[in-house]
């Protein structure tokens, strides 16, 4: 007898035999007993193993009996320990049961998957150009095209010299060229960067997704992109759509054509870097924290830079572009009124509110009520300081003279906060003590935020969300945690725990509840996320439908459809199909999974290993592995009936460490065994017929 004891708990021992330890080949237990494995011993010779020993007494009893109890166990931290120990059998039936719910398809959520894109061919060119940096920064479209757009060829990690960069030689972390690195969308259409280039896809109810352009390679890495599909008045009417991408302080602009043909617009430089870039109808905007604005008009084709004190938040509305500052102050620009609202050929940047504590405004959300006649022009903006507050300020229609009014204010944040989004029924700040979020419910009068009762609490909880140490620029761009959705709708948080995983989790905003959780089909890691509502079909009484996407480190994009899960959660549904992995394991008790051929672990086999079934099913396995025909017959139909291996099976067949002269020597020693067991147990005849066949 052998005692073991574990590292948990000294008293946790465990005594068994050699045999019952040693009869999987190449174990952990056969490569400690036989001396290839260095062994810790007390006083009374018992084995030392530094394992838990919860899940080691499964284990143990496994190996004595090949039958499996589930009750109180971690499915997945059992495998774990299975696959330490080398237990074969045990890994192949517990990886059936985590695949009971997993598919190559997808769970009912999945909803399209779209496969890597071909990499553009790099177009080099010997004659290097000047470096954007030294364009003007009000130059036209074709100002510094050639200097930024055209350079000769570059490491394909590098970053050209721009403007606001001391080092011109400046390199950024290798990025793998074929991972996703964002996923932006607007209306129908979606566009993906990737280190290089970008890929639009548009959708259409009879044909699905469907790629419509493809930028050229580019020598510099993506940072920032922004996409829009309904440009009023553009250049080439009203059909036009238009992809942007930035890297440092340089934008290149693109139009789209319905026929999915692009052209370049024009390469245009901020002189600092970009921190956001986005559309407010036909005008780019493109901001940084150093306190710049850049605007290119779609009518004008004119590309304008505004100084501005550093800026810590932005957010739109409507035609506007409001600016929170670090002075306090929040001030817009009417983007509509170009060029009537410029002065002295400069943008015309209004101050519209000053904070009472002079705290830096670091979040910002505005909320536009529906235009009626009763409301007016009642717009409300919620934004979040360095300190930690959340004020909520309000612009009556009778009081647009004078500015917004301040109309509550919350002090439960003692970090900055990061986010703020206020909608028709909730206001809901996260700050940065690990994305801590507070959620409150709004109280509305015909459509107007009221006191009455006023903002109540409504939740306090955290999406925690590791980032990379060593992030590319692109990172905190496509990674955004939201919230998702439009105002006057259930907002969404996505939970990306750690970064390198194929996991998210969807959670309500207002209240953290888990709406999902989704999970790579093809099971590589998820490099970006985005959500997005989209309308597929034009048939009357068709509503949009949200859905998430996300990119892969392997370049595809995967969709996933939010509408469903909401409605889902929103019923309360518990959806159970399928066997359970208990009842799983009871029916692969008929199915022989091992590639030891022992009857038994033991010499002294145990009373439920006599039954004829199992006698014949470990035979069965034996034939598979010699990959001989075998003729089935009425007494031994389904006991003995030939099964295909599933590809994680194969898999998990691969990993074993045997060889081939193994495997063969093996099953001569096992088919023996079996043999020897029959004649003394004077088991049925089959044996005997059996072995004629082999």
């Amino acid at each position: 007898m052998f005692t073991v004891f574990t590292s948990v708990c000294l008293s946790d021992r465990f005594s068994t035999s050699r045999q019952t330890l040693m009869w999987i080949p190449d174990s952990f237990f056969s490569s400690l007993l036989s001396g290839r494995i260095s062994t810790l011993r007390d006083e009374t010779a018992a084995i030392f193993i530094d394992r838990d020993p919860t899940a080691f007494a499964p284990i143990l009893n496994f190996l004595r009996t090949k039958e499996l109890d589930l009750r109180g166990v971690n499915i997945s931290v059992l495998r774990h320990e299975a696959e330490f120990y080398g237990i074969t059998p045990l890994v192949r039936r517990l990886l059936l049961c985590e695949e009971l719910d997993r598919s190559s398809c997808g769970s009912v959520l999945f909803h399209g998957y779209l496969p890597t894109p071909a990499i553009p061919a790099r177009k080099s060119n010997p004659a290097v150009g000047a470096s954007c940096s030294s364009s003007d920064e009000r130059a036209g479209p074709s100002a510094g095209v050639e200097g930024f757009a055209r350079v000769g060829p570059l490491p394909p990690v590098s970053f050209s010299a721009s403007a606001g960069t001391e080092d011109g030689n400046k390199l950024g972390p290798p990025i793998d060229p074929r991972k996703v690195l964002i996923v932006a969308g607007h209306h129908n259409w979606i566009v993906a960067a990737y280190a290089h280039f970008v890929i639009c896809y548009r959708i259409k109810e009879s044909s699905g997704w469907q790629q419509v352009f493809s930028s050229p390679y580019l020598d510099w890495t993506i940072e920032r992109i922004a996409l829009n599909a309904k440009v009023v008045g553009g250049p080439h009417g009203d059909k036009d759509k238009m992809v942007a991408a930035s890297s440092e302080s340089s934008i290149i602009l693109w139009s789209i054509q319905d026929g999915g043909s692009g052209n370049e617009i024009g390469v245009f430089s901020l002189g600092v870097p970009v921190d956001d870039l986005f559309f407010i109808g036909n005008q780019l905007v493109a901001t940084s924290h150093t306190g710049k604005v850049g605007v290119w008009n779609a009518v004008t084709q004119h590309w304008q830079v505004q100084d501005v004190v550093p800026i810590t938040s932005c957010d739109t509305a409507g035609s506007f572009l409001l600016l929170g500052c670090n002075n306090g102050s929040i001030y817009y620009i009417d983007m509509q009124k170009f060029p009537l609202r410029m002065k002295d050929n400069d943008l015309l940047v209004t101050e519209l509110y000053h904070d009472p504590s002079n705290d830096s405004i670091t979040a910002l959300s505005v909320y536009l009520t529906p235009k009626t006649s009763v409301s007016g022009n009642w717009i409300e903006i919620a934004y979040g300081t360095s300190s930690g507050a959340v004020r909520v300020i309000v612009q009556h229609p009778e009081t647009v003279g004078s500015g917004p009014q301040l109309f509550q204010t919350f002090t439960v944040h003692r970090s900055p906060v990061t986010k703020i989004m206020l909608s028709e029924k909730h206001l809901v700040s996260v700050c940065s003590d690990n994305n801590h979020v507070r959620t409150w419910t709004v109280t509305r009068f015909r459509g107007m935020i009221s006191t009455q009762p006023g903002s109540t609490p409504l939740a306090s909880f955290k999406i925690l969300s590791l980032e990379e140490t060593e992030s590319h620029g692109s990172y905190c761009s496509g990674n955004d945690i939201g919230p998702f959705g439009e105002r006057d709708d259930q907002q969404v948080f996505i939970q990306k725990v750690i970064p390198i995983t194929n996991k998210l989790f969807v959670r309500l905003s207002s209240t953290g509840k888990r709406i999902c959780e989704v999970q790579s089909v093809d099971g590589t890691t998820i490099s970006c996320f985005m959500v997005r509502e989209c309308e597929a079909s034009s048939r009357m009484g068709s509503r949009p439908r949200r859905y998430l996407f996300t990119g892969h480190g392997n370049g595809t994009i995967q969709m996933w459809d939010l509408t469903t899960a909401m409605d889902t959660a929103n019923r309360g549904e518990e959806y159970i199909g399928g066997p359970t992995e208990e009842e799983l394991l009871q029916l692969l008790d008929q199915c022989d999974l091992s590639t030891s051929r022992c009857a038994t672990p033991n010499i002294s086999p145990a009373p439920s290993v006599l039954q004829h079934t199992r006698v014949r099913e470990s035979c069965s396995s034996l034939q598979l592995q010699t990959q001989e025909p075998h003729v089935e017959n009425q007494a031994t139909y389904g006991a003995v009936r030939p099964y295909r291996e599933s590809p994680l099976l194969a898999r998990a067949r691969r990993t074993e460490s045997f060889n081939s002269c193994s495997q063969s020597a093996q099953l001569r020693v096992d088919c023996s065994t079996v043999l020897e067991q029959q004649q003394k147990l004077d088991l049925p005849w089959s044996l005997k017929r059996f072995k004629e066949h082999l």
